[in-house]
């Protein structure tokens, strides 16, 4: 039986012929790198190669490491394996990477979504024999509102907070989710404030990407000066003594799994809104049947139930077990508790 061109090891996703990692979980000598999240972009490796966009981005995340940016859509030969980075509308500078050799084309895609948020390269489908796919949210409970209409709510939340007198917590992650919400707040109502993490990883963002302006939250800022204004935390800030000081407060999260009926009781948020940088149950067969793909191999997430679900319709479709976690790794507590 003939090798298949990508296969899922001890250490990540690997292609045999070129002697490279896509996204690996433990050190390796070169690695392609989808985007900056923690469990895609891990220390340790020799060489880093991965979108320009998301090379200062995984450059304050680990440091000082040997990384090469390459543009979207641009061909780069590895021992005769031809590799291309393809958007995948995640977050800023997220890719899904293009494998050939022999005639034969793997797509890997990395964490994606359909919906343009204004800030990421919207997903681009890319024709391919074999595609490997997320599905955080594989279920079909799991169906998104429009970001126009969400953004609407959370700016309405906002301003009936501001007109109670209370101080607007909303969590997102410090990467992604977090530059959503500020690119799309409505700084009409009132001034934004950010926690240190936030505040540090939008900071390498800006210059490709124009935000409204934020105010670092420091020991000297008062309860007075967040008085009817929006802070922007991760997270992880939630019950932190960092977060005491803001009484009177409301709190909200933004995430896809304020879908599901409790999560915001088991969060201990005030209020809920759906939005994800994950496709949900009908995106995700769209993106698939989109590639052209006869095999699917279904990784993190409802794995099981939606690789069955391909099957049904035809699909060559199978799951594979990786150490990504989808929306529950989107926090870098390294990142968090150092801007604190």
């Amino acid at each position: 039986m003939k090798n298949p061109l990508l296969v899922f090891n001890e250490n990540g996703i690997y292609c045999e012929q070129a002697k490279v990692y896509l996204d690996p979980w433990h050190p390796v000598d070169c690695a392609v790198i989808t985007h900056g999240h923690a469990d895609h972009s891990r220390y340790g490796h020799k060489k880093y190669i991965t979108h320009h966009t998301n090379v200062p981005i995984i450059k304050h995340r680990l440091g000082d490491i040997n990384v090469s940016g390459k543009s979207y859509n641009e061909t780069f030969v590895i021992n005769n394996v031809k590799f291309s980075l393809h958007p995948a509308g995640h977050i800023i500078g997220s890719s899904q990477i293009r494998v050939e050799h022999l005639g034969e084309v793997w797509v890997f895609s990395g964490d994606y979504k359909l919906e343009d948020d204004g800030i990421a390269i919207p997903f681009e489908p890319v024709k391919c024999h074999t595609f490997i796919t997320e599905c955080t949210f594989g279920l079909p409970a799991f169906k998104w509102t429009p970001q126009a209409e969400v953004f609407k709510n959370i700016n309405h939340w906002w301003a009936s907070n501001k007109e109670e007198k209370q101080t607007s917590i909303l969590f997102g992650y410090s990467l992604g989710k977090a530059q959503r919400l500020l690119k799309h707040l409505n700084t009409d109502i009132g001034k934004i404030f950010t926690h240190g993490a936030i505040e540090n990883m939008t900071g390498v963002i800006r210059p490709m990407v124009d935000f409204p302006e934020t105010t670092r939250i420091t020991r000297e800022t008062t309860k007075q000066e967040l008085l009817g204004n929006l802070v922007l935390a991760p997270p992880s800030a939630h019950g932190s003594t960092w977060i005491r000081k803001m009484v009177p407060y409301v709190t909200a999260s933004a995430s896809g799994w304020m879908a599901f009926r409790g999560a915001r009781r088991r969060r201990a948020v005030d209020r809920g809104f759906v939005m994800s940088d994950h496709c949900d149950w009908q995106e995700l067969l769209t993106a698939i049947e989109a590639t052209g793909a006869e095999k699917v191999i279904c990784t993190h997430g409802y794995t099981e139930i939606f690789s069955k679900y391909l099957r049904e319709l035809g699909y060559d479709a199978r799951t594979e077990t990786t150490q990504f976690e989808g929306e529950l790794s989107e926090s870098d507590t390294k990142e968090i508790k150092e801007a604190v």
